[in-house]
């Protein structure tokens, strides 16, 4: 008996101890916990309240857990402190590849015009081709780099012919940026928009044809097969939420921006160029999933080959019937 269950076990065993007689017979509260990061689109349905409420009749409460980035995220996932998850599509190859135990459960449409490498307005650089030579600042395994990567392909180029420049946290990214130390630098939204709009920058390349840039869910895939009903519950509000989202993207901005702490002006221009919509994990998917794991291994960032079609959850249609 793992340490979670043996722990869950005790606990109820003391909660009937304790509980009145009357008390014994009802029905066990259940808890939904989701592991979410700041500036994603699940905090358009955490800030409804509306999973809450749909999940009520069920027994079953919610919990989120924010987290400050996807590694940190998934090894809550895989300590089994979260049950379903949120992250990057190139942050799910590298937690793949470190032995985290989860499971592809569905993925939100493509977002290429969300992500983009961008260069000072009064620099020289003016095209991806003149990224030769120069220092671009990105994390190892973000969607920058494998944007970089594949824009520098299209170009003739290769990884070689630039300057990698490491950090761990987007803040430090764009601080080398902004003080010079960078010459281009990889954004997502909401510091894309929030970049575009101080008018000091110029975007080199968009990811549109390159990088499909998803969120993906993921879970536990204990979770994930004993739990349909309450995951259909959730895949069905984050649909609605999406669809909502997608008529309203000025509202989109006026809700959020309070929550979230991003100005309205930043959160509309990046809420009007995206669609949103949740998908399943369809081969299509899985095949751009196998071309960031194969990219990172020839870089040799990610030390062995990863096959992604190992980590889909093969029965998602039992939750997904939403979507």
């Amino acid at each position: 008996m793992s340490t979670r269950r043996h722990f869950m076990g005790r606990s109820a065993a003391a909660a009937l101890a304790c509980a009145a007689p009357w008390a014994v017979h009802a029905a066990p509260q259940k808890t939904l916990r989701i592991g979410y990061q700041k500036f994603n689109t699940i905090n358009l349905l955490k800030g409804t309240g509306r999973l809450e409420k749909a999940l009520a009749p069920l027994g079953v409460a919610v919990k989120w857990a924010e987290f400050p980035s996807a590694p940190a995220t998934y090894e809550a996932l895989n300590t089994g402190n979260i049950d379903i998850a949120h992250a990057a599509d190139t942050n799910t190859v590298f937690a793949q590849s470190s032995g985290i135990r989860f499971a592809y459960l569905a993925v939100e449409v493509p977002n290429p015009k969300g992500l983009a490498i961008l260069a000072r307005k009064d620099s020289s650089i003016r095209d991806i081709a003149d990224l030769r030579g120069k220092t671009f600042v990105t994390g190892r395994g973000w969607t920058p780099q494998y944007l970089a990567l594949r824009a520098l392909e299209e170009k003739g180029l290769s990884y070689d012919d630039i300057k990698p420049a490491y950090v761990s946290v987007v803040a430090d990214a764009r601080l080398a940026f902004e003080s010079g130390r960078a010459d281009a630098v990889g954004l997502w939204e909401p510091f894309l928009a929030a970049a575009e709009l101080s008018g000091d920058v110029h975007v080199l390349r968009d990811a549109q044809r390159l990088a499909a840039n998803r969120t993906v869910y993921v879970g536990n895939p204990d979770y994930a097969a004993s739990q349909a009903e309450v995951l259909t519950v959730f895949f069905g509000e984050l649909q609605q939420t999406q669809q909502w989202a997608q008529q309203h993207p000025e509202e989109v901005a006026a809700r959020f921006a309070p929550q979230l702490g991003v100005d309205e002006k930043i959160l509309l221009r990046a809420s009007q160029r995206r669609n949103y919509g949740v998908e399943r994990i369809t081969p299509q998917v899985i095949a751009e999933q196998q071309k960031v794991a194969d990219a990172f291994h020839t870089l040799k960032l990610i030390p062995k080959p990863v096959a992604v079609s190992e980590a889909r959850f093969a029965d998602a249609s039992r939750f997904l019937r939403a979507i």
